[in-house]
């Protein structure tokens, strides 16, 4: 039998903080609430309100266990694999793609120090074009360009060269 707690205090005062979230997540976790409200007139007397977002279909607490079981499982109906459970843990990569300055990264992911931006965060090719496109427009006044676009022609200003 697996005794271990199911939640408990969080290990800093970064572990309880204020986020924001994406309009299209609130309207998924109210449209969550009122499914949540009616398993919870159908449970009747066996619904135990104690005030967790995601529950058993009685209120109580999902247990680790079935909660991992349960999401290797819609993984599988989404043919995502292991490949998509590991990239789901890494958010603080996708906030670099994003270009999120990295003292706004340490403040959503509750991080102390800039080492653990060292360990979660991974240098992606895209990053890398990102700079390399920011520096020449230091060095060189390279015209910006989106985030991804890539140009494999001359400069606008620079005629192409004959072959």
């Amino acid at each position: 039998m697996n005794e271990r707690p199911v939640a408990a205090d969080t290990k800093s005062r970064a572990g309880r903080r204020s986020i924001g979230l994406p309009d299209a997540l609130i309207d998924l976790l109210r449209q969550h609430l009122e499914e949540q409200d009616a398993e919870r007139e159908t449970a009747a007397q066996l619904w135990r309100d104690e005030g967790w977002v995601f529950a058993s279909p009685t209120g109580e607490a999902i247990h680790q266990a079935t909660d991992y079981g349960e999401w290797k499982r819609l993984l599988k109906l989404a043919s995502a694999g292991r490949t998509a459970a590991r990239r789901s843990t890494h958010c603080a990569t996708a906030l670099l793609v994003l270009g999120v300055p990295g003292r706004a990264v340490m403040g959503i992911m509750g991080w102390s120090n800039s080492a653990m931006a060292v360990r979660y965060q991974h240098m992606t090719d895209q990053v890398r074009r990102d700079i390399a496109q920011q520096l020449g427009g230091l060095l060189w006044g390279d015209p910006p360009r989106r985030s991804g676009e890539r140009n494999d022609g001359p400069p606008p200003d620079r005629p192409e060269p004959s072959k």
